[in-house]
């Protein structure tokens, strides 16, 4: 069995609902999810140790939330490189903060991240948010 760590930055909860939803789907494909807020990560070493990454933020004026750049700068220092990932994040009017985690997590980090790309959703209850979640969170669970 393995274990996926989830991190989400959030200014409203709806990422942090998203984030739940991905664990959900982990844990129905059989393995264990860690969901955590970005301020319960304080060092690289509360990073180490998983078989899967899922990091997420919301899009605030076209930028993740700064608690998650902090993250991707610990994380930075985790050494991922080859884990299994992904990225998600909740969204208004545009929805860059996926992408640019994403992106990072794959170029930066060296991580294997899931072909599904980066989980955007404008919310996790509005038009199949909750089984797109779910889904996401099992297709990272499958990579382990």
């Amino acid at each position: 069995m393995g274990k996926v760590l989830i991190i989400y930055a959030t200014r409203s909860d709806e990422t942090k609902g998203i984030a739940e939803l991905i664990g959900e789907g982990v844990r129905l494909a059989g393995h264990e999810a860690e969901v955590k807020r970005s301020d319960q990560i304080q060092s690289e070493e509360d990073i180490k140790g998983y078989d899967g990454y899922v990091f997420g933020s919301a899009t605030y004026h076209g930028e993740m939330i700064s608690a998650m750049k902090q993250i991707l700068f610990l994380a930075e220092r985790a050494d991922l490189e080859g884990k299994p990932g992904g990225s998600f994040g909740a969204y208004g009017w545009s929805g860059e903060a996926p992408v640019r985690i994403f992106d990072t997590m794959e170029h930066i980090f060296g991580m294997n991240m899931t072909s599904d790309g980066p989980l955007m959703l404008k919310a996790s209850w509005v038009g199949g948010g909750i089984q797109a979640a779910q889904g996401y969170g099992k297709s990272i669970a499958e990579m382990i």
